[in-house]
């Protein structure tokens, strides 16, 4: 319904000029579902205000609770599929914006060693940084051209969970920095015309030299896919969960899946970015040998990349169970639980990082006995009183066998809580 909202909003304009909702294009995509997105928060704040109801469900509390979390499961899926095709219009976009990203970086490259040239000359280092700028810029374009739907060069880098990998980022960039300082080294060997040139080339790629680019090269590669297994290894065990997100972010690098900012993350690209500054740097000073990082910078490096990965390890957990008791409001008389009553689950986790939007609050599903109940939406003004975190209010169904049956809370993230007994009577 929001779709069709949305697209009608848009008839009176001309296509491709901002309201378009086209799926092959790029902008109308976005701006179909920022039209989507308003669309739905309308409605929610109008349900939350008492407005919208039909009259057959506005006397019974429960007709009229259930009425409008279906009408707003609806319109979040829909907003949703919205969203998804807005990801995937900015990732087909993307591949475009990355190679203009990497040869306006090659263009700085030239305009920065044409200006240091002034007075001192050009000289062989020159062209050959050049030289293996321009091939590394040509193997990122061809990447680019290949995962063109995938965003491009930054396809490598793109977790499982759909989100910017800060572990993959950071490695990433560590390879391409040892590749050009190689390359600009065979530039200049295959450029030496004299014998004692090319013995000095070869003798500034000795391990002694480069010892601590290679030592914090292999921690932050073992680094990245340390942490996949890690991950992967807690998500199958139900000791984390992930819930994917429509589209990569940058922010992604520095914020945990809820979007809130990450120490472990902030430290550790931080400091991989200092650390490949000042190499870099040193590869500029002396252009004849790999950059040698001094040790006490490249311990700095391997104890935030072990900080990092020790964060990795301990995020998240599986959501609990702590009671089961009878809902009701203030002044009602304290009662057993009964068939059709409704039930509040308090805890904690039940809501996984990430999945706050009101389209992944609506798969929340609570297993009574036998039986799935879905959590019903309760709009209020900005969001949802139910579900949250701590507490889900649900109904007990008819279906439901009086006697002791077991409560068991399945997430969005499809992790399942310990189950917990539930006494109901008659």
């Amino acid at each position: 319904m929001a779709v069709q909202e949305a697209r009608g909003d848009t008839d009176a304009e001309s296509v491709h000029e901002g309201g378009c909702t086209c799926g092959d294009c790029p902008h109308g995509a976005r701006e179909g579902h920022r039209r989507a997105v308003a669309a739905f928060l309308r409605r929610r704040d109008e349900f939350a205000a008492g407005r919208g109801l039909p009259a057959a469900v506005a006397h019974s509390a429960s007709a009229s609770r259930q009425w409008v979390s279906e009408e707003l499961t609806q319109r979040a899926e829909a907003v949703a599929e919205q969203g998804r095709a807005e990801g995937a219009a900015r990732l087909t976009r993307l591949w475009l914006r990355t190679v203009c990203a990497v040869w306006g970086a090659v263009v700085a490259l030239l305009l920065a060693e044409a200006l240091t040239a002034i007075g001192a000359g050009w000289t062989g280092a020159r062209t050959a940084a050049l030289l293996a700028a321009l091939a590394v810029a040509g193997a990122l374009t061809a990447a680019c051209f290949l995962h063109r739907a995938r965003g491009g060069a930054l396809a490598p880098v793109i977790g499982e969970d759909n989100r910017m990998s800060t572990s993959r980022t950071v490695a990433a960039c560590w390879v391409l920095f040892v590749g050009y300082a190689v390359l600009l080294l065979a530039a200049r060997l295959a450029a030496a015309s004299d014998h004692a040139e090319r013995d000095a080339l070869i003798s500034g790629l000795d391990l002694a030299r480069g010892a601590g680019v290679v030592t914090v090269l292999a921690v932050v590669c073992g680094i990245a896919v340390l942490v996949r297994r890690v991950v992967g290894l807690r998500v199958l065990a139900q000791r984390l969960q992930k819930v994917p997100a429509h589209r990569p972010r940058a922010a992604d690098l520095l914020t945990d899946d809820s979007g809130k900012g990450a120490f472990a993350d902030i430290q550790y690209v931080a400091v991989s970015a200092v650390a490949l500054l000042f190499a870099a740097v040193r590869l500029a000073r002396r252009p004849d040998q790999l950059p040698d990082l001094p040790w006490g910078l490249a311990v700095v490096v391997l104890i935030s990349a072990a900080t990092y990965l020790a964060g990795k390890y301990s995020e998240g957990g599986r959501p609990v169970i702590l009671s089961v008791v009878r809902a009701r409001e203030p002044g009602d008389l304290d009662g057993p639980i009964r068939t059709g009553d409704d039930i509040e689950i308090r805890g904690s986790g039940f809501i996984p990082p990430g999945a706050q939007t009101a389209d992944r609050l609506c798969r929340m599903v609570v297993r009574i006995g036998a039986v799935d109940v879905h959590v019903p939406l309760v709009p209020v003004a900005g969001g949802f009183r139910n579900p949250t975190d701590h507490a889900l209010t649900v109904p007990v169904p008819a279906d439901v066998e009086p006697g002791t049956v077991d409560v068991q809370v399945v997430t969005a993230a499809g992790v399942a809580t310990n189950r917990y007994p539930l006494q109901v009577t008659e």
